[in-house]
């Protein structure tokens, strides 16, 4: 079985791989051309919490901007944290810069080319440097993301759901394994999740290894990979705080620990789980000013939801960092929504 799965899903993946920015195509690859480990691994920690459409933008200006991983070391904290603004989970983007800098000052600018190598690398996980050893270096690494539990999930029908169900997921994707063509066998999964064994409506009849799908066999191939039913996120309330100055905006710096660490962001008051109510709000407020209600925003994070009343005024402030409004775009997500919303809803 593993002989011939291979072969259906490899020679389906020279067909039809994706043309992908970080990637060197498979009749390429046959030709001794060879990815850029930077390249590589930026894509895939830009992934890790995103699509590929998403994620593939911001790849492009990174790339333009710090074309090689010692470009990026050499850049501020803040323009890279600016840079990364809209691909959420900043630790990632304080880890990217750990990364580059331990490898253009510890290594000369040159990855490691093997799994463990990658692994003594700061801020770079065991899927990262699976991914970066198979695809970049040719290392027989056993690479398993969402798109390759599914696929493994549907193959052989596994029923304990995830997340419980991850180790075995990873046991069958090691033993599918093999010395020849590991980065373009761990390219061809991922492409096989993403295009075909979709999570809904997954198109089996365009599947290569369809006739050793376990799961299609029982006939309700979507309902794996089996999961627990998730809890619901927790809501919290807090204030934001529009203070302007003329055609400048009070930021402040976030602390470097934490969501969101590093970062700029409007003043806000802590997040909770009750409303604040009109006098509270008064009181965390950065500045003693004319303060009024400008509406309020709603932003969703990975582990809870959030309300963010608006309070807005004209004032000065100490202890902040003035910006113009046409440079609020850097902010994080729920700021620049904040941001806007409170510059334009003058209630």
């Amino acid at each position: 079985m593993t002989a011939d799965l291979r072969a259906s899903l490899m020679a389906w993946y020279d067909e039809n791989a994706r043309d992908l920015p970080w990637r060197v195509r498979p009749a390429d690859h046959a030709l001794g051309v060879r990815a850029d480990p930077y390249r590589v691994w930026l894509s895939e920690v830009m992934l890790q919490q995103t699509t590929v459409p998403h994620a593939t933008p911001y790849f492009l200006k990174f790339t333009a901007r710090w074309p090689t991983v010692s470009d990026l070391a050499n850049e501020q904290d803040g323009d890279v944290m600016a840079a990364w603004a809209g691909l959420g989970y900043y630790a990632r983007a304080r880890n990217l810069l750990a990364c580059a800098r331990a490898v253009a000052g510890d290594h000369g600018g040159v990855f490691p080319d093997r799994e463990e190598g990658l692994r003594s690398l700061p801020g770079l996980g065991p899927y990262t440097a699976a991914a970066v050893a198979a695809i970049a270096f040719d290392r027989p690494a056993n690479v398993v993301d969402g798109n390759v539990e599914r696929v493994m999930a549907r193959l052989f029908a596994v029923e304990p759901p995830l997340p419980d169900a991850k180790p075995e997921l990873k046991r069958l994707a090691a033993a599918l394994v093999r010395d020849q063509r590991p980065g373009d066998w761990a390219q061809a999964l991922m492409d096989l999740g993403a295009t075909v064994c979709r999570p809904k409506q997954p198109l089996c009849d365009r599947c290569p290894v369809a006739a050793h799908c376990a799961a299609l066999a029982t006939g309700e191939p979507e309902t794996y990979p089996r999961r627990t039913a998730k809890a619901e996120r927790p809501h919290r309330y807090g204030v934001a705080y529009v203070l302007t100055r003329g055609d400048q905006v009070a930021l402040v710096r976030r602390p470097p620990k934490g969501l969101l660490g590093g970062m700029l962001a409007l003043p806000t008051s802590d997040w909770r789980a009750e409303r604040w109510s009109e006098a509270e709000a008064l009181s965390a407020a950065p500045a003693d000013a004319s303060w009024r209600r400008v509406g309020e925003v709603e932003h969703g994070f990975t582990h809870f939801t959030l309300t963010l009343q608006l309070l807005r005024a004209e004032g000065e402030a100490d202890g902040v960092i003035w910006s113009p409004r046409r440079d609020l775009d850097g902010l994080p997500s729920v700021f620049l929504k904040a941001a806007r919303a409170g510059l334009t809803n003058l209630l």
